[in-house]
């Protein structure tokens, strides 16, 4: 039978492969690119930053209102990121795109101006991209499947955004890669969109007010323990990624052109190993699943602890593949359940300030992780390549495998803090007065 690409998983997933590799280059090679190739003092980039997440912190509830409180023909999602799609082309080649000449502060407010400009039109798109993930998939089952295609298409996109792009700027230069990402952003969040057709919403509520809004939200306790939980699983995400360097280098002593083959062991698994998931997980129940997630992963981390060469890291960074999988297809189940739970409750589909408030709430792990890296450091005495101290595998021995053990363990601690269930057991339907085969 023939497949149909409208609200088709496999077209909806083209949105996140677009945003993520311009996302990811950026995320991974701005602090370069300005501090390291134009000169950019550290104390001012770290200012450029801070400002920039404390406007991330504002805008990012504020478009998930707006977007909720959204009325057109076209859908409420839809018309925002056709508008931001032009809008976060250009703001991502302007990022890239310094006049040469500038002084410090003239390239300190070129790089906060751009840094603020790109981060309100990215937080646009994800915004509105992730709230239609719980709207155009109804059902334990049909998420999950989503999500396993929706997070092999994005570590395609981290693997681009990562390992191609310091090639790409040695052969053509910061401005003409990123003007590169922007049309292959342009192309693939287009078919996307092209391929979504909204539910037009019958509510006969009236729309909360902001305060009110916020108010139903934040009082929601599924809600907080999902996200708090989630936090701290999304630490070690971050945390063994940046970690892996330096385990590379102080505990497997191996060179620096292998550590690609040992990021490769992680990140290039979890492409097949997002569908194993989905197919352990296709007939259980969303929270069931999630927690089994939190618990593997945890489990995951432990073969890092016993690496000493690149053979048995490579063995280690496949099994922690693994535990990242689950991870990354199972919350969306839950968070959509919790959504959907909402929306019976109060007559109203609010995905767009869950997404947004969620996003806020979990970008806390960053400051967790910065937090585990230094206080495990001044335990063994680390501080910097030029003075590692008398101990350095032991500090990376446990800030790659330790600490996300505990990190995970509570996470999964945290999930069982309240009572998480669904009176509303949807399974596989689809909910969207149309026939769409979602085979795989």
């Amino acid at each position: 039978m023939k497949r149909s690409w409208i609200n088709s998983p496999y077209a909806f997933s083209l949105g996140m492969f677009a945003m993520m590799v311009p996302s990811q280059a950026f995320s991974s090679f701005y602090s370069y690119f300005y501090v390291d190739k134009l000169g950019l003092g550290i104390g001012l980039a770290t200012l450029a930053r801070t400002i920039f997440l404390i406007w991330d912190a504002v805008n990012n509830p504020l478009f998930g209102y707006w977007s909720d409180r959204t009325k057109t023909r076209y859908g409420r999602r839809r018309p925002w990121v056709f508008g931001a799609i032009p809008l976060f082309m250009i703001t991502f080649v302007i990022i890239f795109s310094p006049p040469e000449g500038l002084s410090e502060n003239g390239l300190f407010l070129w790089f906060l101006v751009a840094l603020i400009l790109y981060e309100a039109v990215a937080t646009v798109l994800w915004v509105n991209y992730g709230a239609l993930f719980p709207e155009l998939f109804r059902g334990d089952r049909i998420r999950a499947k989503a999500s396993a295609i929706q997070q092999g298409y994005q570590v395609v996109a981290l693997l681009i955004g990562t390992a191609l792009t310091p090639i790409l700027f040695r052969v053509m230069g910061f401005s003409n890669m990123s003007i590169l990402y922007a049309l292959i952003f342009g192309v693939f969040m287009f078919l996307c969109m092209m391929n979504v057709k909204e539910k037009q919403e019958v509510t006969e509520s009236e729309p909360f007010k902001l305060v009110d809004a916020f108010r139903e939200t934040l009082k929601n306790k599924k809600f907080w323990v999902f996200n708090i939980s989630n936090s701290f699983a999304q630490t070690v995400n971050g945390l063994i990624s940046s970690i892996i360097p330096f385990y590379a280098k102080y505990v497997l002593n191996i060179s620096e052109a292998q550590v690609s083959i040992l990021l490769a062991s992680v990140f290039v698994s979890v492409i097949p190993l997002v569908f194993v998931w989905y197919w352990i997980i296709r007939n259980m129940d969303g929270v069931k699943a999630w927690r089994l997630s939190l618990a593997v992963y945890g489990l995951s981390v432990i073969p890092l602890w016993f690496g000493y060469d690149l053979a048995s890291g490579v063995v280690a960074g496949v099994a922690v593949g693994f535990g990242l999988a689950g991870f990354l297809v199972t919350p969306a189940m839950v968070s959509g359940n919790i959504i959907d739970e909402d929306a019976e409750r109060t007559g109203q589909r609010r995905e767009g300030i869950y997404t947004a408030v969620s996003g806020f709430i979990t970008r806390s792990s960053g400051l967790i992780s910065a937090l585990a890296f230094f206080v495990v450091g001044i335990i063994f005495g680390y501080e910097s390549g030029d003075n590692p101290g008398s101990d350095p595998e032991s500090t990376f021995r446990y800030l790659i495998s330790v600490i996300p053990l505990c990190l995970l363990l509570l996470s999964f601690l945290i999930s069982f803090v309240t009572k998480i269930e669904f009176n509303n057991k949807t399974g596989g339907s689809i909910d969207h007065g149309q026939k769409t085969n979602y085979k795989l």
